[in-house]
């Protein structure tokens, strides 16, 4: 009966423990090489209906170091929202997203020997937005201000901006109307208001609504004061 030798024996122990190791992704580099490792930090934000990473031609490209190549990506847990998807053999995040939020997920990259493992959160901006330019305040018998309206998405939208102001028993008064079409990617655009009021409290609802024409969807943003007084006899 033939038995394997020794040798025979420990060139066996050595490939499977070779083999286990590279499916544990543990195996040693080869002398001179960086351990594999994914270098970009956190990904930029992105804009609804917007392709994203032009700045940098097609897409955004992850960073990666070391290993032995090829790479090769994936996303291992978590999603990209609708509409993006990340290139396997380039690293590269591209398309234009259909959902807003913020999306976790977490990156494998692997090479021939190893993998390593990044988790990331993509935030895809808030698509209408409105801030103070000039904060509602009383100048005699009126309330004035201004605020600045942002459409941060690829599309154009219908926009409705109506300021009112309440008083104390509930009573609203328009100080501002605007409708009209509030092209994609305008940011800051100064939307003024003001009237005349009679005495009494007062507080002041800025509310912006965009209707986008072709998903169907409606964006809404609001802005409050508190009680800004009208005095009597003015």
């Amino acid at each position: 009966m033939n038995h394997p030798s020794y040798n025979s024996r420990m060139t066996n122990v050595v490939r499977c423990l070779a083999l286990w190791l590279m499916a544990a992704g543990v195996w040693a580099q080869p002398p001179g090489r960086a351990p594999l490792t994914i270098v970009t930090k956190e990904l930029p934000p992105a804009s609804l209906w917007n392709p994203y990473g032009t700045e940098h031609g097609y897409g955004f490209p992850l960073q990666a170091d070391g290993g032995v190549g090829p790479h090769h990506w994936r996303i291992a847990s978590g999603r990209l929202p609708h509409g993006m998807e990340l290139h396997e053999s380039a690293g590269i995040i591209s398309g234009s997203p259909e959902e807003t939020g913020q999306f976790e997920f977490t990156v494998l990259l692997s090479d021939n020997l190893q993998s390593v493992r990044k988790k990331y959160t993509l935030t895809i901006e808030t698509p209408l937005t409105i801030k103070w330019d000039n904060k509602a305040t009383v100048n005699g018998n009126r309330i004035d201000g201004s605020v600045k309206v942002s459409n941060q998405t690829g599309r154009d939208v219908e926009l409705t901006f109506i300021v009112l102001a309440v008083n104390d028993i509930g009573r609203a008064t328009a100080i501002g109307y605007q409708h009209f079409r509030l092209k994609r990617e305008t940011r800051d655009l100064e939307l003024p208001f003001g009237d005349t009021l009679s005495p009494g409290n007062y507080v002041v609802n800025v509310d912006v609504v965009g209707e986008e024409s072709v998903s169907h969807q409606i964006f809404r943003a609001r802005l409050a004061t508190d009680k800004e007084s009208i005095a009597a006899g003015l």
